[in-house]
């Protein structure tokens, strides 16, 4: 834990926060700015009864995924929307600067909530993920963080893992770490919609209801139904995962019947806003026209009871109103990804009904600049555990000639790593013909600048580890051809209608995907070629994939359906091997051109 106050006693006494100046970058959306003209807000002084409004802040973020460093790449920075309509990045994240700026904004608030939209941990990179997230736990008390929603990724190790994340004690198997036992989480993660299937209960609190003095406010922590599609079957083994908006709309009237009024709902699932930049007006030119995706549905759909959405998942940055069953609009928010932003949202509470003012609510995302002075207990944290990390993560594994990103419907990283997986297929069965690679299974560009001291163009274990964190083996199977081609149509059918997953492809698999056309029909079937030839649909071929995707995991149920199967060691591991054999000091690996998927728009 950090060498500053414990976290009970930080609970108690915030006025020990760090000082520091920062220039906020923002962007409001507002239901209405002002308050009933008889209205006064405050908490008692003296001989003075607060008045019947009192504004709590609420500061949320989502998608962490353990980056307690400032991520690389394009993973560390935002877009900003600039006044003239064009945009310029900005370096972001950091938990180091995240707690500067998270304490700078309380100064002042003696009513302040932190809360976040799961995903906390999961996919992380090294400094966190080789301790199973330990650091980052450890970082979330620091920051003080109240109370947070499960996300997809905290199933990665299953619910026994999950609950000791929260409740503490050594690792079953790799022990405890240094001389003291892991304490557990500070705050309490919510889990509503997940249920043990045996007992038909939330395996984690459902709700929570943050206290100070008169004023209460309720939350209800959900995550995507659909988590049992994108985790491994091991990670939710025994476990069912409800309706998001019947488990919210369940719980929001238990809380009624204890007389809590003010209720904001913490989901692991959300957007796509139709601008990229974090402060793109998502209601230009009406509440929610800018905006798609899950969280409409849920949002349109959640009772009215419920005052404002903290939302996550898409790793996208939003805020937004969206109407409420009711037609009144309610405000929906998210933080982008990685710790760049956080959103500092008012909720104006009235003493008189308990229940929150929603014409008064606004709320703006923040980015977190790194222009701040660092938290030292973080950087003590990072230290801490960088310490321990170091002997693995700075081994270096191969040698590129410059950025290798991870974005596009095609990325150069994903045309590598599948190049990788061939390879290694290759080693275990020469008859391996093609490889497939999940587009979320890459979760950070390779970055030609030195992280470190290890110098420009080197790849550690600890960059291999963060862009493939998930221990994923790379297994062998065999399907026809007649079931490669569906895979390919399953990409941008079925699950994955809406927001298609485009497979990464091996060298020498090509195909044309017509963006003109609709579902299924996007992929051109007569353009399928394998070295050259068509794919002969009564053909087996053998294909290798990691475990996730070769259980039929992310929408692609057929190659759940693959014979033959061998399982070899961890993605990560292929990936290194492919490194160390193809680049050197002198001979670094050039960016793959990305030219494997023909696209037409």
């Amino acid at each position: 834990m950090p060498a500053t106050t414990p976290p009970h006693d930080r609970r108690r006494r915030r006025t020990t926060r760090l000082l520091a100046a920062a220039a906020a970058l923002a962007t409001a959306g507002a239901l209405a700015a002002a308050l009933p003209s008889t209205a006064s807000a405050g908490e008692k002084t003296g001989k003075h009864w607060p008045g019947r409004y009192q504004d709590v802040q609420l500061l949320s973020f989502n998608d962490l995924h353990g980056n307690l460093e400032p991520p690389a790449g394009s993973s560390g920075r935002v877009t900003e929307l600039q006044p003239d309509g064009t945009t310029k990045t900005v370096d972001a994240g950091g938990v180091e600067y995240l707690a500067t700026h998270l304490r700078q904004a309380r100064e002042g608030n003696k009513y302040s909530i932190t809360a976040a939209g799961g995903d906390m941990v999961g996919a992380s990179p090294l400094l966190s993920g080789l301790f199973h997230d330990e650091p980052t736990i450890e970082a979330l008390n620091g920051l003080e963080l109240d109370v947070t929603s499960v996300g997809n990724h905290e199933f990665d190790e299953g619910a026994r893992e999950l609950a000791r994340l929260q409740k503490g004690g050594c690792h079953p198997t790799d022990g405890c770490y240094g001389d003291e036992e892991f304490e557990g989480a500070d705050f309490p993660y919510l889990a509503a919609n997940v249920l043990d299937e045996k007992t038909g209960k939330p395996i984690l609190k459902p709700y929570w209801v943050w206290k100070k003095k008169d004023v209460k406010i309720g939350f209800i922590g959900v995550t995507l139904e659909g988590t049992p599609d994108i985790v491994s079957a091991e990670g939710v083994k025994g476990l069912s995962f409800e309706d998001e908006v019947e488990t919210i709309n369940k719980y929001a009237k238990v809380l009624q019947r204890q007389g809590v009024q003010s209720i904001v709902a913490l989901i692991h699932e959300g957007g796509f806003p139709a601008g990229t930049a974090y402060n793109y007006d998502c209601d230009a030119p009406g509440a929610g026209d800018g905006i798609s995706g899950p969280v409409v549905d849920i949002a349109k759909n959640v009772t009215p009871q419920v005052d404002a959405l903290v939302t996550g998942h898409t790793h996208a940055p939003y805020v937004c109103t969206i109407d409420d069953p009711a037609g009144q609009p309610r405000m929906v928010t998210s933080a982008a990804s990685f710790g760049r932003l956080y959103t500092d949202t008012t909720l104006t509470y009235d003493r008189w009904t308990g229940d929150i003012a929603r014409t008064a609510v606004s709320s703006a995302n923040h980015v977190v600049t790194r222009d701040v002075p660092k938290a030292p207990d973080m950087t003590e944290l990072i230290g801490k555990w960088n310490a321990l990390a170091a002997p693995i993560g700075n081994r270096p594994i191969g040698y590129i000639s410059g950025d290798i990103g991870n974005t596009g419907t095609e990325s150069p990283l994903g045309d590598l790593i599948a190049d990788a997986q061939l390879a290694y297929g290759k080693e275990l069965d020469p008859e391996t013909d093609l490889a497939l690679m999940n587009p979320g299974g890459i979760r950070a560009p390779l970055t030609y600048a030195a992280k470190g001291a290890e110098g420009d163009g080197v790849v550690t274990y600890a960059e291999g580890f963060t862009v493939q964190p998930f221990a994923n083996t790379v297994n062998l199977q065999d399907i026809t051809g007649a079931q490669l081609i569906q895979v390919l149509k399953e990409q941008v059918s079925g699950a994955n209608t809406a927001a298609p997953k485009i497979l990464q492809v091996s060298s020498g698999l090509t195909y044309t995907l017509d963006l003109t056309k609709a579902g299924a029909d996007r992929v051109v079937t007569d353009s399928i070629r394998l070295n050259g030839a068509p794919v002969d649909p009564s053909a087996v071929y053998r294909v290798a994939s990691n475990s996730f995707l070769a259980g039929g995991g992310d929408g692609f149920p057929t190659l759940g359906q693959g014979t033959n199967d061998l399982v070899g060691a961890d993605d990560l591991t292929a990936l290194e091997k492919y490194l160390t054999a193809n680049s050197s000091a002198t001979s670094p690996i050039a960016p793959p051109k990305a030219d494997r998927i023909t696209i037409v728009k």
